[in-house]
């Protein structure tokens, strides 16, 4: 075993310094061809529960900003002080409604301030709060997620930000006797947050081993599970986060993931939280048109951090090309920029480089991460100055990955005191989660960006659950193919599907990026298109990896179905169940008009 330290140059790159501390790790080669990377950095400064940060900032800053949100023009923003009562208050108010320790709190609704103070408060009393997609019980939704989701979790209340948002999904047989608890609007016999706050106060109960959180797995290889999120692990998975930096400033933030998932509910919202930052709820989506509301709250308030999905960044990067006093304030003292939940290609992140140096002369570095809500949600991230896409990372502070020999590939294990205990009331699929050695396999494969020093990082291999197979054996990796396939086209595709499973080549089903065609002919676009998927195939290395065909969609994904999450990317094998049809068109032969051959 050896271990490496690698101290930041944010010079080479020529990007301001995002403050990161010296990369550590040490690297185990075992004779059966694994691999052990672990990070030996020491951990301080962990809180007891995931409410216990609050109370610090309380007492070190009670002035400072902890949670901002829109209102007209203007934020309305509660202080680490009032917070703190308010949590206090609430979670009074909570005990008076009879709601007990261990008896969950189902939470349909969107990010907002009340709703951080509810679930904070409840989680102090060692009520576990389940926040689930709002997408689950607004209307028009497939309820049989909510019946699933609620006979997995088995709340003891519900609460919603908007009765009326949710009036149908609160009506229904699945939530029918659940007291409900509500943030705004009216319902009859619906407790509001002002009777929670008129209630005696009292102080947080929580233990380190109390279910803090029940979060929803995507539902990307069956029904979703709810995973077990302990008071300290998301302590600790924050102090990890914070624990790859040496910044003294609290982060500022402006962020749409919901906490209805692990990336916003403890990436960003905890670990904000424990270095004593702020959060500017933005109810902006990753969609084209709703983008804007990020937009105009990116005008208002400079980050210091930025995180979103790619289909964000993709919308992002062209507002900033076009809005030059957004760049302005936007790269006025951002120091990180992040993207989570798909890859992002790496042209994106050039053309925002291109605006950063246009606008500041240097460059902003960009990085990432790799896990899943069993994770906390972060295995690995990049914690070192870098401007190329695509990479995981390497294990946070006190976390262990192993690479395992798997067909041929490197199979990704985790092992950390971030990780879930497994899923609730579910012991079976908790047993089959871990290995002989108690690291939890995300059934995906990593490799190497350079084999001969690991200290480089590692590289998504592909998505077992969502790769297929040619008709003729070939082996396609279908994550990999899309970021490559969509980075090439360039700004005409929003995303797509990779399709061919029992075909003879690969086809793509793809989304048009609207704010990027709407000047175009619709033979303009396909043209671009297929000029974008001719220069992949020009750099393709295999078969597999070689786009046949092309078929433009209508529209955008299908989110009530879950064919789109709301951090917005697309569920691939749910995708393809979905749009047989369009599938089968892709590779009718002879193919019709609409089909681009390539």
């Amino acid at each position: 075993m050896n271990e490496i330290t690698l101290h930041p140059d944010p010079a080479v790159l020529g990007v301001r310094d995002p403050r990161y501390i010296p990369r550590r790790l040490t690297i185990d080669r075992r004779p059966d061809g694994s691999i052990l990377l672990h990070n030996p950095t020491p951990l301080i400064g962990v809180f007891d529960n995931a409410v216990a940060a609050v109370a610090h900032w309380a007492g070190l800053a009670p002035g400072r900003t902890w949670l901002a949100e829109r209102s007209g023009e203007g934020w309305r923003t509660v202080t680490y002080a009032e917070g703190w009562e308010r949590i206090g208050a609430i979670a009074g108010g909570l005990g008076g409604l009879g709601l007990q320790r261990g008896e969950p709190l189902l939470i349909l609704a969107r990010n907002s301030i009340d709703h951080a103070l509810i679930a904070f408060a409840a989680m102090g009393r060692g009520i576990p709060i389940a926040a689930i997609s709002p997408q689950y019980g607004l209307a028009g939704a497939d309820l049989s997620r909510l019946a699933h989701a609620v006979d997995l979790i088995g709340p003891s209340a519900v609460l919603v930000d908007d009765p009326a948002a949710f009036a149908g999904a609160l009506g229904s047989d699945i939530l029918a006797g659940l007291p409900v608890i509500a943030t705004r609007g009216e319902r009859s016999g619906a407790v509001m947050i002002d009777d929670l706050l008129r209630a005696s106060p009292t102080d947080p109960t929580a233990a380190p081993g109390d279910i803090a959180k029940l979060l929803l797995t995507s539902g990307s290889t069956g029904k979703p599970k709810a995973v077990i999120c302990a008071h300290a692990a998301v302590a600790v998975t924050a102090a990890q986060v914070a624990g790859c930096f040496d910044d003294p400033e609290p982060p500022v933030v402006v962020n749409q993931a919901p906490w209805s998932h692990s990336l916003g509910a403890n990436a960003i919202l905890q670990m904000v939280t424990h270095r004593g930052g702020t959060v500017h709820i933005d109810t902006g989506q990753p969609v084209a048109g709703r983008h804007l509301e990020t937009v105009r709250n990116l005008k208002s308030i400079a980050p210091t951090y930025h995180n979103m999905v790619p289909a964000g960044w993709d919308l992002l990067a062209g507002e900033l090309e076009r809005d030059p006093d957004l760049a302005r304030a936007f790269f006025s003292r951002v120091r990180l920029l992040q993207y989570g939940g798909a890859a992002l290609g790496q042209a994106t992140c050039d053309r925002i480089q291109a605006v950063a140096r246009a606008t500041i002369g240097e460059g902003i570095s960009f990085s990432s991460g790799y896990g899943s809500t069993e994770t906390g949600p972060t295995a690995t991230n990049v914690h070192w100055p870098n401007l190329t896409m695509g990479l995981m990372g390497l294990p946070l502070p006190q976390t262990t990955v192993k690479l395992a020999p798997s067909q041929g590939r490197m199979e990704f294990r985790v092992k950390g005191p971030q990780m879930s205990a497994g899923y609730y009331r579910n012991p079976e699929a908790t047993a089959g989660a871990f290995d002989e050695e108690g690291f939890y396999r995300l059934g995906d494969a990593a490799r190497a960006v350079d084999e001969a020093r690991l200290e480089h990082g590692l590289v998504f291999d592909g998505r077992l659950s969502e790769n297929f197979k040619l008709s003729n054996g070939t082996f396609v990796n279908a994550g990999a193919l899309r970021v490559a396939a969509v980075s090439a086209i360039g700004g005409a595709a929003a995303d797509a599907v990779v399709c061919g499973e029992g075909f003879g080549g690969v086809g793509l089903l793809i989304f048009l990026n609207p704010p990027f065609c709407a000047d175009l002919s619709d033979e303009a676009v396909r043209a671009a298109i297929r000029d974008g998927l001719l220069a992949h195939n020009g750099r393709a290395t295999g078969g597999s990896a070689r786009i046949d065909r092309a078929l433009i969609l209508a529209g955008a994904p299908h989110a009530p179905s879950g064919e789109i999450t709301d951090k917005g990317y697309i569920n691939q094998t749910l995708a393809r169940a979905r749009r047989r049809d369009d599938i089968a068109r892709l590779f009718a032969d002879p193919p019709d008009h609409a089909i681009i051959v390539v």
